[in-house]
């Protein structure tokens, strides 16, 4: 290739392409003002500038002055109020929670700051804090220079979940409400609403003893957790005779243990539409998983907790009602009890003890195949969320125990009665 070949001007065709490309870059920084501009103009705004246009053709057409002179008056007080869009928004926006976990029925309550760090003071504005699906508004006066101002509002929480608070949003706007500009400040804020739970106190639902679990106060003659030395007593078994004690003594000694015990602890609570009554019952469901749960945190003993189609974390009794605050019901094409349980017997088969939480809706032979295929040697335990049940039962259904409840309360004395 020739020197000349590689310093050849460009062509018409170059040209034109690199002339669409200014066009097209300038079209769409064109295109995104409007869109600004536009995003201010309110639904009545634009209502008012088609009647102006009405009006005054209408005037110039027909010769009608009334027409003209309406249409003027219109136009300058849409103009007016275009005025209001002018000036500094630019606020320093603090948005502070006391606490982002609350149980469900309590009140949240925080507190909003916003600041002026600027040279210049700021028209009085309306800021708007997205609350869930509603949302609060404060008027906020003119702030001079270095001014702040401080508004404090109540979160009711009437409902378990997960509510985003925030982002707050500065509107400056006309008293008409014309137009209306937005500025979004702060990040949100996950406002973590716990379902209500019982703590209570009594002997844990159960160990099995296991190589690699905890030891306990509870003594044993036979495992592997060492503990003392002991006088021999007919009955003992002689391979745990610790002879060189026995040699320096004179009295035949044996080894004491420690029981150690298996402490994997699973729950297994079911979101299927299908598998409760009411809504109240589904809500007691996840109230009595979150309350056994922290009982077996309590314990010391490692929890998993799973879902219809995932596992909850729960390592930690806040990453527990965490996990519940976010809960919803599933269809029932994904499975109901006797499904999760197989899910859980697949990806949990060393759990110690399995407690099962469903509705009032599911069969006596849906939870005798759920109890079926949890893992061999776990104890079960079955718990069904019933409100219209006035005080709790026990029954029995293949190995597990099933209790029913009607009320959060209940679960101490269904509890001693699985028990005793």
């Amino acid at each position: 290739m020739t020197t000349e070949a590689l310093s050849a001007p460009p062509t018409q065709t170059d040209r034109d392409a690199g002339w669409r490309d200014v066009a097209a870059v300038i079209g769409a920084r064109v295109l995104s003002r409007l869109r600004i501009i536009g995003s201010a103009v309110r639904p009545l705004a634009w209502v008012l500038i088609g009647i102006t246009l009405g009006f005054w053709i209408l005037g110039q057409v027909a010769g009608w002055s009334e027409f003209t002179i309406a249409a003027i008056v219109i136009a300058i007080t849409v103009a007016l109020c275009s005025l209001f869009l002018i000036g500094r928004t630019a606020y320093d926006v603090s948005l502070d929670l006391a606490r982002t976990r609350v149980v469900v029925g309590e009140r949240a309550v925080g507190a909003l700051t916003l600041a002026n760090r600027g040279t210049r003071a700021i028209l009085p504005s309306r800021i708007v804090l997205p609350v869930g699906s509603g949302r609060g508004e404060f008027g906020i006066q003119r702030l001079a220079p270095g001014e702040e101002a401080e508004e404090l509002f109540a979160i009711p929480t009437q409902k378990r979940g997960v509510v985003k608070v925030g982002p707050v949003s500065v509107v400056r706007g006309d008293p008409l409400g014309l137009f209306e500009r937005a500025h979004r400040r702060d990040e949100p804020v996950d406002l973590f609403v716990h379902p209500r739970t019982i703590l209570f106190d009594g002997q844990s639902l159960g160990y099995l003893r296991d190589l690699e679990g905890l030891p306990a106060a509870d003594l044993s003659r036979d495992d592997v957790s060492f503990h003392a030395l002991l006088e021999y007593q007919p009955g003992d078994d002689l391979r745990h005779v610790h002879w060189k004690s026995t040699a320096r003594t004179g009295t035949m000694m044996v080894r004491q243990y420690e029981e150690t015990r298996r402490s994997h602890f699973v729950i297994g609570l079911s979101r299927s539409s299908g598998d409760y009554a009411t809504s109240d019952d589904f809500e007691l469901a996840i109230s009595a998983a979150g309350s056994i749960g922290l009982r077996a945190l309590r314990d010391s003993q490692r929890v998993d907790m799973r879902v219809q189609g995932r596992e909850l974390p729960a390592g930690t009794g806040k990453q527990l009602l965490d996990s519940l605050s976010a809960v919803e019901n599933s269809k029932p094409r994904e499975g109901g009890i006797a499904e999760l349980a197989g899910v859980l017997s697949a990806t949990m088969p060393l759990a110690s003890v399995v407690v099962l939480v469903c509705g009032s809706k599911v069969s006596s032979d849906d939870l005798r195949l759920a109890c079926s295929r949890l893992p061999f040697g776990a104890r079960a335990l079955a718990v069904v969320a019933d409100t219209s049940a006035s005080a709790p039962a026990l029954r029995r259904i293949g190995d597990a125990d099933v209790i029913t409840i009607g009320e959060l309360d209940q679960i101490p004395l269904a509890l001693q009665k699985v028990l005793a």
